[in-house]
């Protein structure tokens, strides 16, 4: 590290690199060098907007950088983060982390080599109503994903597996620990040229079996996991920030504060169903992503997402896409 505090930059400021650049100028343990984009005027606006610094050439911004946000187009990723990483810069690369395996081995190659950090945007992780599982011994048997948003221009140069799904799939490998035995996948192309509804049927080698659903054609957006285990359900609304936990108490206890839903009796035992709503702090998730890549940059933690756990949510979702469109032809 260069400096005491991280010195930071963003690469890439459309709608979503914007938000970098906000979340940057706000936290304190960084400092925002400033930004650059190809499209020099709204470079320019988003930088007075922020009061940063806008850089007509990237290569002088990432001269002073100790790490950057790269937020621009999937198919520039590689491009963009290698330049990163050959000036020995640290890199959130937003999800997915490149357009193909090879890439996306090539740059873990060099951030090897190189000794810097990467970090992959999959921002679900940071999700407090997925956080508020970790008090549970999550193993389950059975999961059901639904990913669904109302179609947008934005998002559509890749396909729904690699701009939803994917999402989804690194979730899911982050709950269930165990290498993946076959997968089954369906799709249908309705609005572009590209697979717009998904689905996908993954089945684990602990038994273990997933289906997810993802789609940009719908009135409505939906983002919910369903958990399905011995004696639990669990269910999240990443959207509303919701998680519910439904699980069967063998003993009856008075003094707990669980509110005792049903009962039920199996072989001749007595069980209550209890209902738990864990509390949930709503919270800036990106801000939360950011922070523990800053964090990261100085050893204080280490990054939820590296770039080996973006490339296999990668490799996966890829291969479901491939599936999908051997199906279609």
């Amino acid at each position: 590290m260069r400096n005491e505090k991280p010195v930071v930059g963003v690469i890439g400021v459309g709608h979503l690199g914007q938000h970098h650049v906000k979340h940057y100028k706000l936290l304190n343990d960084v400092n925002l060098a400033g930004l650059y984009d190809i499209d020099s005027k709204k470079a320019n606006i988003v930088a007075n907007t922020y009061k940063s610094t806008s850089f007509n050439n990237l290569s002088d911004l990432l001269t002073i950088c100790d790490a950057v946000s790269v937020v621009t187009p999937t198919e520039t990723h590689k491009h963009v983060a290698e330049q990163a990483i050959n000036k020995g810069c640290h890199v959130f690369i937003e999800k997915p982390i490149t357009k193909t395996l090879e890439e996306a081995d090539h740059l873990l190659k060099l951030a090897e080599k190189e000794n810097v950090l990467v970090q992959v945007g999959h921002i679900e992780r940071f999700n407090p109503a997925l956080s508020a599982l970790k008090p549970y011994k999550i193993t389950p048997k059975f999961v059901e994903i639904q990913r669904l948003a109302p179609y947008t221009v934005r998002g559509t140069d890749v396909p729904v597996v690699l701009d939803l799904m994917i999402h989804d799939i690194d979730i899911l490998l982050s709950i269930v620990k165990s290498p993946i035995k076959n997968i089954r996948a369906s799709g249908v192309s309705i609005l572009t040229d590209s697979v717009d509804i998904a689905h996908a049927r993954i089945k684990f080698e602990n038994g273990t079996v997933a289906s997810i659903v993802s789609s940009r054609i719908s009135q409505n957006k939906v983002r919910k996991i369903k958990l399905f285990q011995k004696n639990l359900y669990a269910t999240i609304d990443l959207l509303l920030m919701l998680t519910e936990i439904y699980h069967v108490i063998d003993k009856p206890d008075d003094s707990s504060e669980a509110l005792k839903t049903a009962s039920f009796t199996y072989n001749g035992d007595k069980k209550l169903i209890a209902y738990e709503k864990p509390s949930i702090d709503e919270k800036d998730v990106l801000q939360l992503e950011l922070k523990n890549f800053v964090l990261s940059l100085t050893g204080k933690e280490t990054p939820i997402v590296d770039g080996i756990a973006g490339r296999t949510a990668l490799a996966i979702a890829i291969k479901i896409h491939d599936m999908i469109i051997q199906d279609i032809h």
